[in-house]
């Protein structure tokens, strides 16, 4: 990156240099037009009868035309101060230095058999705002052919990879109802490597073939890979809220996010760093599942939306619709474009956040679940209510109507414990007691 670097300085300087050049060179052609003694010819024909009116005219022509060419000098040094500031921006030092180059953040769109994935691609070349920032790499498992054609229709704006290996995937006789999730990772851990490795490329975002993004998606994780990638307690951002039902969400916060211990996929940004520690031990099957495992999590964080930048389409699938009908197709996708790049997000910093975030918990009132449930809660909130058991929790996220099971302990959009959602118009904590200081994983 710093020979990059040098390299745009040296042309910034070769760019500078030559329009100087250029201007002090058309500057001494006119002055030397201006100041140029006459030849016989033009003599004779002044003493013919042309005289000094004409000479004045002469004289009079010239300094117009003079004026208008340091006019047009002006315009072009006035261009090439415009260009330079978009490659020079001042440092912290106030001293001035050349802007990397826009890091490329290329969408990996898992398919298999599904025709829909249209659908998905549809709305990527929609919203995608470059082609060159963001190319779009669709990976085939299945060999469906009608899929296939789908994804073929689309020619170059989109890169088509067909998973080779179809083959059915050795497993024990109780897991023959798996092979779908056997194939599932098989199949993500060679795409990954395709994107990683093959095209060599420093991060990616990663979506299903079920998948409809939200107006803002490419904005938001271009403005979180900065942080991604300075905060080594975070190890991935999500567009994904699993408590983003309309009634549960803050519509008025478009821009509020969050840090989460819970791992949510779909559709979520991770960096080469994190596929080169997690490659050589990849699950053969359940890899969500597994990357919300201790062992993999390590105490790191993922970035996820108050309201959900994807919402799910595919009910149909080798889940079989787990958790569909109930929550997922009421997830509320985003249909407000949020500026993220243009706002300050380090408030999402590890010591920052957490020091903040656990504040505003424990220093809500302390309220029952018959206060919240019955609408008997007085004031604007935000509420706080505890719980201090595994049956405690998924008794009160039940009867709250948020998602009740647990991954190692961590409840879905957890951090610190904490599960935040609305209730009624009101902002609820559904939080462990002060003091927390890890999770059960017996908590499962």
């Amino acid at each position: 990156m710093e020979v990059v670097w040098a390299m745009l300085r040296k042309r910034g300087s070769a760019i500078l240099c030559g329009a100087f050049l250029f201007v002090a060179w058309n500057a001494i052609v006119v002055l030397y037009l201006w100041g140029r003694p006459l030849s016989g010819r033009e003599e004779r024909e002044m003493d013919g009868g042309r005289g000094g009116a004409d000479l004045a005219g002469d004289l009079i022509h010239m300094a117009e035309a003079f004026e208008a060419e340091l006019e047009m000098q002006r315009k072009i040094l006035l261009q090439i101060q415009g260009h330079r500031s978009l490659w020079e921006q001042p440092n912290e030092n106030g001293a001035s230095r050349i802007s990397p180059p826009q890091v490329v953040i290329p969408i990996l769109v898992i398919a298999c058999n599904r025709v829909t994935v249209k659908r998905c691609l549809d709305k990527l070349l929609e919203y995608r705002p470059s082609a060159e920032l963001y190319p779009i790499i669709v990976s085939q498992d299945c060999g469906h052919a009608e899929t296939a054609q789908v994804i073929g229709s689309y020619g170059s704006q989109v890169t088509h990879l067909k998973q080779p290996d179809l083959s059915d995937i050795a497993v024990r006789p109780e897991h023959k109802k798996f092979q779908g999730y056997y194939k599932i990772s098989r199949h993500y851990r060679w795409a990954l490597n395709q994107v990683f490795n093959s095209l060599s490329h420093s991060s990616v975002v990663i979506v299903e073939d079920d998948l409809e993004v939200a107006p803002d998606f490419f904005e938001y994780f271009r403005s979180l890979h900065p942080i991604l990638k300075s905060d080594l307690s975070l190890w991935c951002v999500s567009a994904w809220n699993d408590n983003g039902r309309d009634g549960y969400v803050d519509p008025g916060k478009a821009d509020l996010l969050y840090r989460t211990d819970f791992f949510p996929g779909l559709g979520w940004m991770m960096l080469k760093e994190l596929w080169v520690e997690l490659e050589p031990k990849w699950p053969g099957a359940f890899w969500d599942d597994w990357m919300r495992q201790p062992d993999q999590r390590r105490d790191r964080a993922c970035i996820r939306p108050e309201i959900s930048r994807t919402l799910t389409f595919g009910r149909k699938g080798v889940s079989l619709g787990q958790f569909y009908d109930k929550y997922l197709r009421y997830i509320k996708l985003n249909s407000e474009f949020v500026p993220f790049t243009k706002l300050d997000l380090a408030y999402l910093k590890e010591e920052k956040y957490k020091e903040i975030f656990e504040k505003q918990v424990y220093s809500a009132p302390l309220v029952k679940y018959e206060e919240v449930q019955q609408g008997q809660l007085k004031g604007a909130g935000p509420f706080c209510l505890h719980y201090s058991s595994k049956d405690g929790f998924k008794v009160l996220a039940k009867n709250l109507g948020v998602m009740e099971d647990l991954k190692s302990g961590v409840p879905r959009t957890g951090y610190r414990g904490v599960v935040s959602f609305l209730s009624r118009g009101r902002r609820i904590f559904l939080a462990p007691p002060p003091g927390w200081s890890k999770y059960d994983p017996t908590w499962s």
